[in-house]
């Protein structure tokens, strides 16, 4: 661990340039720059959750003014209401705004890159995130089909009422938009700082894994048991992914995708998205089909993990040593 010194300030032009960084597994790389010191990830902690909660103020607050202004309809709480696709996309929104919080909180608190907080090559690699969304899109469409073809252990199914053309194009469009920054905020928020903060004060993996996976768990409510335990499977899964490859981007995939086919499916039925359940209410039924897929999922991204670095020990093209440090050889440090 390295204390603050007062030299001058890291070098961001090169993320983890060439020296002891490029040895960092993807969880100590909040000590790429040599400027760690203990209450560092304390400090971004809280510059992450008062950023987040000043931006998504300043959301609502403005929604609030626009509804106002635009005589909006007024809920109970004398709040303006956007209709049901409306009040979903600013909830998808405050979401998405946690990002650059989140890559400002490692640049001030941290002294490092923002890029560090996306990957051990100090940015997001498109080309393997690409690679990840072919992985998990079969997947995902298969654990969808399943779970419509299961009945639910209720026996009880809801009347569903097609949106109309219109509603659906335009949710589909929402949809489509605002799910990919929503989702790759939430593992920017878990899998990245949290991950790292914890990364920061240890060398063990799982015991910067565990910490990220229950609050990941945590924060989208208790419903019920079996949902809670599939979230803590992703947190866990995903974190490990992350690990594994070095980056974010494992992790990226599968959550954009699995909540942008879920509500693309919410999109064409009339009042689905009012409704207020989410992946913490789900049934031990589709627990048990979601988990089996998660770790195909992991499955397939390990294969294609491991070809990559035998290409890249032999020598092969697009060989890295940064890609390197977030895979087997990794797990030393």
């Amino acid at each position: 661990m390295t204390n603050d010194t007062t030299a001058p300030g890291p070098a961001l032009a090169s993320p983890v340039g060439p020296g002891p960084s490029r040895a960092l597994p993807f969880h100590r790389l909040a000590l790429a720059t040599g400027y760690h010191s203990w209450w560092r990830p304390l400090a971004g902690t809280a510059m992450v959750l008062l950023g987040a909660v000043v931006l998504m103020s300043a959301l609502f607050l403005g929604a609030e003014i626009v509804g106002r202004v635009a005589s909006r309809p007024l809920d109970s709480d004398g709040m303006a209401v956007w209709g049901d696709l409306g009040d979903t996309a600013l909830a998808l929104l405050s979401i998405a705004l946690v990002t650059p919080v989140v890559l400002l909180a490692a640049y001030c608190a941290q002294h490092r890159p923002p890029g560090t907080v996306s990957s051990v090559d100090g940015r997001l690699r498109g080309r393997r995130l690409a690679t990840c969304l072919g992985l998990a899109l079969p997947l995902v469409l298969l654990m969808v089909a399943v779970q419509v073809l299961v009945p639910s252990p209720a026996g009880e199914g809801e009347d569903l009422v097609w949106a109309g053309t219109s509603t659906f194009l335009t949710g589909l469009a929402t949809v489509w938009v605002l799910v990919p920054f929503q989702a790759a905020a939430e593992e920017y928020l878990f899998r990245g700082w949290l991950l790292q903060a914890v990364g920061a004060w240890c060398r063990s993996p799982w015991v910067a894994i565990a910490p990220q996976a229950l609050l990941f768990a945590a924060v989208h409510g208790w419903g019920t048991a079996w949902g809670f335990a599939d979230l803590v499977v992703f947190g866990v899964v995903t974190g490990w992914l992350t690990m594994r490859t070095g980056g974010l981007e494992a992790a990226i995939a599968l959550h954009v995708l699995n909540n942008l086919v879920g509500m693309s499916i919410s999109a064409a039925f009339a009042g689905a998205f009012a409704s207020q359940e989410t992946a913490a209410d789900m049934d031990w039924v589709a627990m048990a089909i979601d988990v089996p897929t998660v770790l195909l999922y992991a499955t397939a991204v390990l294969w294609v993990t491991r070809r990559r670095e035998r290409a890249e020990d032999a020598g092969g093209p697009g060989a890295s040593p940064a890609a390197l440090t977030g895979g087997r050889r990794a797990g030393r440090h």
